[in-house]
């Protein structure tokens, strides 16, 4: 392994959410959302620092509490719906070189994504050094084929819904992946000069699709919240 390099964590943690309020920091099943993410993290022990990004002095108050450190609230820029989480990465790590503290590779973990595990982040991390990887962005076995998916106009028309010349079961299609936002790794450097995970060098890490459920609305937490009390996550 190569731990002798320098980790940081970017946990990204914003207020406000449309789909599900406060989802960051909603109770799930005894403790804050954003606490499985932060003590995934600190079981790594691999990260010199693990970062909350957030504009809330509330959520830097819980994201302390279970052991992350929240050096800065974001600028009012990047507390918007429309900030990207390239600029939020980006900021975050500029502000930290501004005072003195550099490192080799990040890695962006979503707190909205609770059930990845430490064993998740570590592994992702022996695929980045078996690869000298650039990136490793994690995906799961998608659960539906794009085969069987397309657009509908207004008229709700079926007449191509399907190629025409799909006649292969489905059980004999080929394995599709998506991408499931648990865990993004980069090269600092690359990152900062390209501003994406997936160029020269990026790899695809492979996730259970359990551990892979991203929480965005009501149903997804619920979801999460029934998978962690049935396997005691």
């Amino acid at each position: 392994m190569f731990y002798n390099k320098r980790f940081l964590a970017i946990i990204p943690a914003r207020s406000g959410s449309k789909g599900l309020k406060d989802k960051n920091i909603k109770n799930l099943n005894g403790k804050p959302m954003i606490a499985y993410t932060i003590e995934a993290a600190k079981e790594c022990n691999i990260f010199e620092e693990i970062i909350v990004s957030t504009d809330s002095l509330k959520y830097a108050e819980i994201s302390n509490k279970y052991g992350a450190s929240v050096p800065f609230l974001r600028p009012e820029y990047l507390s918007t719906d429309t900030a990207t989480t390239n600029d939020v990465i980006e900021c975050t790590i500029k502000e930290l070189q501004k005072i003195g503290k550099e490192f080799d590779y990040f890695i962006l973990l979503q707190p909205t994504s609770p059930l990845r595990t430490s064993e998740d982040i570590l592994g992702a991390v022996k695929l980045l050094h078996k690869k000298n990887a650039n990136c490793v962005v994690s995906v799961c076995e998608a659960e539906h084929s794009p085969l069987y998916m397309n657009t509908l106009d207004e008229s709700l028309s079926m007449d191509v819904f399907l190629p025409k010349d799909i006649k292969t079961r489905r059980q004999e299609f080929p394995t599709y992946y998506r991408l499931n936002g648990a865990i993004y790794i980069s090269k600092v450097d690359y990152f900062l000069k390209y501003n994406n995970f997936y160029g020269e060098k990026s790899y695809a890490y492979i996730m259970d699709k359990i551990r892979s459920i991203d929480i965005d609305d009501e149903f997804d937490f619920i979801m999460a919240e029934n998978y962690i009390k049935m396997f005691k996550v």
